[in-house]
């Protein structure tokens, strides 16, 4: 069996991928004096439309408010995703068609 990926090395191969392809995207930072929170850990422009990236490790579960902003973002016409280690090979699939 093998062992979980951490949220940071998860986040590190999702940064990769973005770069690979030359993906607009930001690594955004709650917590700070200015900062909101519950914004997605990753928003990005992905051939023209917008995403907003939740990244959680497979036991780890979304905030109510992250999942209202993911919500937000999904009924203003973007694209808004929790991000797991076992769902990335598929949703780079679907970005990549």
């Amino acid at each position: 069996m093998s062992k979980p990926i951490s949220e940071g090395k998860f986040q590190k191969q999702v940064i990769d991928f973005l770069d690979e392809h030359d993906y607009w995207h930001v690594k955004y930072w709650a917590g700070g004096k200015y900062t909101k929170s519950g914004i997605p850990d990753i928003l990005a422009c992905i051939e023209g439309e917008f995403w907003g990236i939740e990244l959680k490790k497979e036991s780890g579960v979304p905030s109510e408010l992250q999942k209202y902003n993911l919500r937000k973002i999904k009924s203003n016409g973007g694209n808004a995703i929790v991000l797991r280690p076992s769902n990335f090979e598929e949703w780079k699939q679907q970005i990549l068609g």
